[in-house]
């Protein structure tokens, strides 16, 4: 078990320098002035001075295999550089966003953990009855729906029609609200961008969670506990869902990665202040470098979440552990 586990972290770190290689390299093979990457304007409007303080600060004058290890330097000390459009050192920039990035991201993951998998669980229970085909085809149908068409429909009914939640942003604008008040304000600008989030996430959900307890519906076991005199409901859920939450639990880990990429369209709808929305402003505003630290940051939650879920599989499913033994 434990030399498996070597194992995968061992690919994992041989992912992880790969990813962070391209992620040096492809900005380097795009065609143009590499200055007009990192400084985010036209090159003919730079003094000589300010090119070759430019070109100084990035590091371009060194042979490139020292300007690849000087990049490994910065990331492992933590110094991802500045953004030529605030003046501000990234790492802070990505320190002040991605918390409101996890809180919408990590709402929208347990919201639709549970809908899903209550809904997925029911309908494979009920398989091939109208309530099953029922959730199936609204499954199918909310899958289907863009994410920027649905925030902007929630926009216009609950803020705009009824007045009920603010449209944008993650506080009131200058505002001093304190303790609860504070906390409730968030939680109010939140409940938009978490909901567009939870509705798109729940047919994911739904559709592991019904195919695997489907799968687990046909297993020997399920027939011997029915045959021993278990309970419709311990059968359920004490036999079937239980064996049936590795696939959904290994779903939820990558799905939560990837809301990091996926929210740059909901906090551009919502102007909400999370690494999605700095994406969006670092692309209009052709800052580069913010752009590379945080396609680094995806990567490395896409990792770890890939990590995470390999870890708890066989925590999950024993013939999984018992194959690593």
């Amino acid at each position: 078990m434990r030399r498996a586990g070597l194992n995968r972290l061992g690919q994992y770190l041989i992912v992880f320098v790969v990813a962070v290689t391209l992620n040096f390299i492809l900005p380097r093979l795009m065609p143009g002035n590499p200055l007009a990457l990192i400084a985010g304007v036209d090159v003919g409007l730079l003094t000589p001075d300010q090119r070759a303080e430019i070109i100084e600060a990035a590091g371009l004058n060194e042979p490139l295999i020292s300007q690849y290890f000087d990049y490994w330097k910065s990331i492992l000390t933590g110094d991802l550089g500045f953004s030529y459009r605030s003046g501000r050192p990234i790492s802070e920039l990505i320190a002040e966003r991605l918390p409101w990035t996890l809180l919408l991201a990590g709402g929208a993951l347990v919201i639709s953990a549970f809908f899903g998998i209550i809904l997925g669980a029911i309908s494979a229970w009920r398989r091939g009855k109208k309530l099953d085909l029922g959730l199936l085809s609204s499954m199918i149908a909310l899958e289907s729906l863009p994410s920027f068409w649905l925030g902007m429909l929630l926009i216009s009914l609950f803020s705009v029609s009824w007045g009920l939640l603010p449209s944008f942003g993650a506080v009131t604008p200058a505002s001093d609200l304190v303790g609860w008040d504070h906390v409730r304000d968030v939680i109010e600008h939140a409940i938009l961008p978490v909901a567009t989030l939870s509705v798109l996430s729940i047919p994911g959900v739904y559709l592991t969670m019904r195919y695997s307890m489907l799968e687990v519906l046909g297993e020997d076991f399920i027939r011997t506990a029915r045959a021993k005199g278990a309970s419709e409901t311990r059968v359920l859920f004490g036999h079937v869902a239980r064996n049936a939450m590795a696939p959904v639990v290994t779903f939820l880990a990558i799905r939560l990665a990837f809301a990091f990429g996926g929210a740059v369209i909901i906090e551009t709808v919502f102007s909400y202040p999370g690494l999605g929305r700095l994406v969006f402003e670092s692309v209009g505003g052709r800052d580069f470098p913010v752009m590379q630290a945080a396609f680094l940051v995806f990567t490395v939650a896409v990792l770890l979440a890939n990590l995470a879920a390999d870890f708890l599989y066989p925590l999950l499913d024993p013939r999984t552990r018992a194959r690593n033994e």
